[in-house]
């Protein structure tokens, strides 16, 4: 850091004196790997409708459009990787000074940069495998897109005979209730939530950092643009997310 770096120096005080540091992460920690946001201009929605979770339960041509934009369209969270900032969170977990980090993103690579399985909450789901809508089973890409491929379509499950789809959460989806209520407590819980490349538009997510307000929590946006909840941070850093993060970790 240098001696103009006030801000990067506060937010390392306000770790350095917290015994319980969560991270929320938005599509802005993932952007420096690669991968689109979705509400940008330019972002994937900006360039085709996402397909709402009641169209593809109740139209075999959606599921059919899902699974070709999957499979067809050039699969650009399968061939991101992890950076800087991933895996500084994943040093600062190691370090026990961060419990968890709670994510909106589906892209696997708080996982892939060796966070472990327990320690992240997606809120959104993933998209690095599909499951069964009915009974739940796990089904890997490779073989559904195998069989894509072959047919052009997916079959229904194996187990129950229910629709199979990526496991992410889609528009008028419900929320995940597990994780949600896990981040409920890991929230209440926490003395320092710091935001890292979140907007803070989409509910009930972008909610979190406002509970952890009203438990007395310190809060910490980390974002390249303003957002709504900016006022009620106690510190702003609007910078690159991968930089600011890896020097946060140095030494750590």
């Amino acid at each position: 850091m240098t001696e103009a770096d006030t801000d990067l120096r506060e937010l390392a005080r306000l770790i350095d004196t917290s015994t319980r540091v969560v991270f929320f992460t938005g599509a802005g920690i993932s952007t420096e790997s690669g991968i689109p946001d979705f509400r940008s201009p330019g972002g994937i929605w900006s360039k085709m409708k996402p397909i709402e979770f009641a169209d593809f339960v109740n139209s075999i041509d959606a599921r059919r459009e899902s699974w070709r934009r999957r499979f067809d369209g050039g699969d650009q969270l399968n061939a991101a990787e992890p950076n800087i900032g991933h895996f500084a969170i994943a040093r600062l977990i190691d370090s026990g000074k961060v419990s968890v980090v709670i994510t909106q993103n589906v892209d696997n690579l708080h996982q892939a940069s060796g966070v472990p399985e327990d320690k992240v909450i997606e809120l959104h789901g993933n998209a690095s495998y599909a499951s069964c809508l009915t009974c739940g089973k796990r089904y890997e890409l490779d073989e559904l897109g195998a069989q894509w491929q072959a047919h052009q379509e997916i079959a229904p499950c194996i187990q129950c005979g229910g629709l199979i789809k990526s496991a992410t959460i889609s528009f008028g989806q419900a929320m995940p209730e597990a994780e949600m209520r896990r981040a409920h407590v890991e929230i209440q819980a926490c003395d320092l939530l710091i935001v890292v490349g979140s907007s803070l538009v989409v509910y009930p997510a972008a909610g979190l950092p406002e509970l952890a307000k009203r438990f007395d929590a310190r809060l910490v946006i980390l974002n390249r643009e303003v957002t709504p909840l900016d006022d009620l941070a106690d510190l702003v850093l609007h910078r690159e997310i991968g930089p600011t993060l890896g020097t946060l970790a140095e030494g750590r």
